[in-house]
């Protein structure tokens, strides 16, 4: 399939993830002297700031360390914080014990594109155990809202709808999975139509597609340039006026990731990965039409496009948010003068589940050289060597395993039923929050799949007496070789692909299942004429 092949010209588009900010130090941990003077408590000048002070010196520090935890445990809504740095920003980033994001990941981003966003949905909040409560300002009092101790309780036992103060009027919820729709704040006019090139029999349904479209429903329709400029589309003169009404975009040089409301894929699973790759940032509503050879993620059928399509339009859809992971190359992390002496030290081996040694890591020698967005799965594997590939892997820094083998998939739940699947893993839904990681062939009977929260960060290393270089490829594209010193960094992205589904989220899922995968397909056990003289029935 063209669509994942590399092509030399693509310049992959980094947006930086604003869900994964790592947050300051605790105020606890700042020295006083280093304070600055506007950081100082000044004296109240209003009656109520007075009363607000002497709380505040009556609960000591605890509502400055409980500010301190607002802010790291920042939600979706609130204000958001530049990244921090300096000593503090360093301390954060070496220290695993200090987290900075949930486990269960970032907040996906509700908002899909320039006018699609998730349909509002106040009766389908999820609850954990207790009745939703909004959590208040610690500074803030008599709003009318409970107040909880400490973060943890409200993160534990609640989620916050709408604080009566008006400081704090800022509304919140987790809307239930089985419950996303699709909405539009404005109705929709560009849409991107991604066609799988050298498949001459998607020509007419192409061809229909955007006819209806154009004439239609008088949208702009974008498309590829190779696709347009098709020998077979240039031949057909009744063709030609919606041809010339088309706007083409070249991948890598032209940037659509803000004009495109509606993107509409014909083929198969391909055509997701490639529309998921040509947005780095948001992603609009995507639509998928099964007319390639497996389309486990294309659900519709091109039959009745034009029903669907203005459905679609009309808002209301439902849609599954399949979670995206960010990965990032880095070249030269680990000194390779330290590296090298690492290897020749046997005393200097870190311990199993240890530390990787701060003195071996050195920021400033870290350059990021590759940032994506990756919908289905990152592998790493031996590439033409013929040793065994030797990893190692660190999850929120802290040493896990040594993968010895022809490689491994660090997936996300989309990409479960695809490479992971055929390595053995088991097939997670896309809409439980989950990193899958599963070794290829390792070289250890006891070597199974295992499935991490979202919220984690994962590193891969080439392990210090890895015999050989690996290699490492996202989405089946982009492939390039990982030297020692050089280190993959892969977490959950703030940004989803938003699939709009046929039916419902979960009964599409089991459907392709049943009709791509032939899961759980057997030949049905006939019954018994006589149950009476079944042999494991006592008389």
């Amino acid at each position: 399939m063209e669509n994942l092949e590399t092509s030399p010209s693509v310049r992959p588009l980094t947006v930086p993830d604003r869900g994964m900010l790592r947050p300051s130090s605790p105020p606890d941990q700042e020295s006083e002297p280093t304070r600055s003077p506007k950081h100082r408590e000044q004296p109240s000048k209003s009656p109520r700031r007075r009363r607000e002070g002497k709380r505040s010196q009556r609960q000591g520090n605890g509502h400055e360390q409980q500010l301190w935890e607002m802010e790291r445990w920042r939600l979706p809504g609130q204000h958001e914080h530049l990244e921090p740095s300096g000593p503090s920003c360093d301390a954060a980033e070496s220290s695993p014990k200090r987290r900075a994001h949930f486990l269960h990941g970032p907040y996906p981003a509700t908002h899909f594109g320039p006018k699609a966003c998730i349909l509002p949905n106040p009766t389908s909040v999820m609850l954990t155990g207790q009745e939703t409560r909004p959590y208040c300002h610690p500074t803030v009092q008599n709003c009318g809202c409970i107040q909880f101790e400490n973060i943890s309780d409200y993160i534990t036992n609640t989620m916050p709808i709408v604080c009566n103060s008006k400081r704090n009027r800022e509304k919140w919820h987790i809307q239930d999975p089985s419950s996303q729709r699709l909405t539009w704040n404005k109705p929709p006019v560009n849409v991107l139509v991604i066609r799988k090139i050298r498949d001459e029999s998607l020509v007419e349904p192409f061809k229909e597609l955007c006819r209806f479209l154009v004439e239609e429903k008088q949208m702009m329709v974008y498309v590829e340039r190779r696709v347009a400029d098709d020998a077979t589309l240039s031949k057909d003169e009744a063709f030609g006026t919606i041809r010339n009404q088309l706007c083409t975009f070249r991948e890598g040089f032209d940037d659509i990731s803000d004009c495109i409301d509606l993107i509409i894929c014909l083929g198969g699973d391909g055509t997701l990965l490639y529309a998921s790759s040509l947005f780095q940032g948001s992603v609009p509503p995507v639509m998928a039409f099964h007319l390639g050879s497996l389309g486990f993620l294309t659900p519709f059928k091109f039959e009745s496009y034009k029903t669907e399509v203005a459905k679609v339009f009309e808002g209301n859809a439902a849609i599954t948010l399949r979670s995206r992971l960010k990965v990032k190359v880095v070249k030269d992390m680990l000194q390779r003068a330290g590296q090298q002496a690492y290897s020749r030290e046997p005393e200097h081996q870190p311990e199993l589940n240890g530390l990787l040694p701060h003195r071996h890591t050195s920021s400033e020698a870290g350059r990021v050289t590759l940032q994506l967005q990756v919908l289905n799965e990152v592998v790493v594997d031996r590439g033409p060597s013929s040793y065994l590939s030797n990893v190692d892997l660190y999850l929120d820094g802290r040493l896990i395993t040594s993968v010895q083998g022809d490689g491994v998939i660090v997936s996300t739940p989309t990409g479960s039923t695809a490479y992971a699947a055929a390595a053995g893993a088991s097939m997670i839904h896309p809409n439980v929050p989950a990193i899958m990681v599963t070794p290829i062939c390792p070289h250890s009977l006891s070597f199974r799949p295992i499935v991490v929260p979202a919220g984690v960060e994962l590193m891969i290393t080439l392990s210090p007496d890895a015999r050989n270089t690996a290699w490492v490829s996202f989405d089946g594209r982009r492939r390039q070789e990982i030297q020692h010193g050089d280190c993959i960094k892969i977490t959950t992205s703030c940004y989803p692909v938003p699939s709009i589904c046929c039916h419902d989220l979960v009964y599409d899922w089991f459907e392709s299942l049943a009709e791509c995968l032939h899961w759980n397909v057997r030949k049905r056990q006939a019954r018994l004429a006589d149950t009476s003289d079944s042999s494991d029935t006592e008389n």
